[in-house]
């Protein structure tokens, strides 16, 4: 009696072992089979998600980024401050002219840039940046149709220049193919064809910023001490507003957020931020790449606060010939080339009708322009 309870004791406890084990195979097979079907569905669910993005995902626009946008200053600039690491792009690029154009509004001299513009489309961008409450007018077939940047107001003298420059610069840069950046301004006239024009910008080994050490009351005196230590009196330059220059020069110029500030915040009047910043920062950010001269003429023989003005009956071939030609001066190492400036300021409306008259010389006429 004693040994059968013993054998249905030792019975029970295999029977319960051998429960116990398929319960826990089965119930393994079942957390595996549910793992699997979660990592099943999330990889399916992850596929599913990528398929939808690359569907919505737009091809790259042919005419660069709309230009007009929401963002703000500050994204604006951080955007545009963003440069490619690989210097060999993917594919053929074709470099362009960001022609950049601070106005007040309207542009009275467009007539003259639709003809020094038509023929080269794909060799130049064009960016103006009016006052915000200016509403434009230009013809369906303008080549300033669309053109506009979001501006704000903007006060000579004061840092919302400044503002309104890189504005323009960060737009323009937004655009990779963008090359080299000009600015001018409603009063600017093309002194040579475009052909010519592009030729000595994109061919050009340096940018051109007027910089140089004024002692006298229009350079130095301007100074203000409380710059130091950020920007001491041995880098203080002065120089004309009117610029041009390439891709890293343009980058440093938005990227700055070590030298504007204190611009911004010491230079007033009689310090005119306008002539003292970029030439400045440039000075001390990248002075090997600037040909410390702009490119733009104006006529300062008033030594007045603005430059001469020019109208109707101003404006000759002898005229524009003595600014086209009447120095030397340093391109590519090059010290008597024969072509300083490209540019012009500032031309009247009123001076469009002469100016019209000699297309032919300012965008036909041969020039001795000879590359180094």
């Amino acid at each position: 009696m004693a040994r059968t309870f013993s054998s249905h004791l030792q019975f029970g406890h295999v029977f319960n072992l051998v429960m116990f084990v398929i319960g826990f195979s089965v119930g393994i097979t079942i957390s595996f089979y549910f793992k699997s079907f979660d990592s099943l569905s999330q990889i399916r669910s992850v596929f599913s998600l990528s398929s939808s993005v690359s569907l919505v995902q737009k091809a790259p626009e042919k005419n660069g980024p709309n230009l007009m946008h929401n963002m703000d200053d500050n994204e604006l600039l951080w955007r545009a401050s963003f440069a490619p690491r690989i210097t060999e792009p993917p594919y053929k690029i074709v470099p362009k002219v960001a022609f950049m154009f601070l106005t007040k509004g309207d542009m009275p001299l467009a007539p003259l840039w639709e003809i020094f513009f038509k023929g080269h489309e794909g060799l130049y961008s064009i960016y103006v940046h009016p006052h915000p409450s200016f509403v434009d007018s230009y013809p369906a077939d303008s080549v300033f149709v669309g053109r506009r940047i979001p501006s704000k107001s903007v006060q000579w003298g004061k840092s919302t220049m400044i503002d309104a420059e890189r504005r323009l610069l960060a737009n323009a840069l937004l655009d990779t193919t963008n090359e080299r950046f000009v600015l001018l301004s409603e009063s600017c006239i093309p002194l040579f064809n475009f052909t010519t024009i592009y030729n000595y910008l994109i061919n050009s080994e340096k940018s051109f910023i007027g910089s140089f050490d004024e002692p006298g009351k229009h350079g130095r005196y301007r100074y203000n001490p409380n710059m130091l230590p950020t920007v001491s009196l041995s880098e203080w330059r002065k120089g004309s507003q009117w610029f041009a220059v390439d891709r890293k020069t343009a980058l440093e110029i938005v990227s700055d957020t070590k030298y504007y500030p204190i611009f911004r915040r010491h230079c007033q009047a009689p310090c005119y931020i306008d002539e003292h910043y970029i030439p400045t920062v440039t000075n001390i950010l990248c002075p090997e790449d600037n040909s410390n001269r702009t490119i733009t003429w104006a006529d300062w023989s008033e030594n007045g606060a603005h430059p001469g003005e020019f109208g109707e009956n101003d404006v000759s071939a002898e005229f524009l010939n003595r600014i086209r030609f009447n120095r030397n001066c340093s391109y590519n190492g090059n010290a008597n080339n024969n072509i300083c400036f490209l540019f012009a300021r500032k031309f009247l409306p009123d001076a469009l009708r002469s100016l019209l008259k000699l297309v032919p010389l300012l965008m036909n006429g041969t020039t001795t322009y000879v590359e180094s």
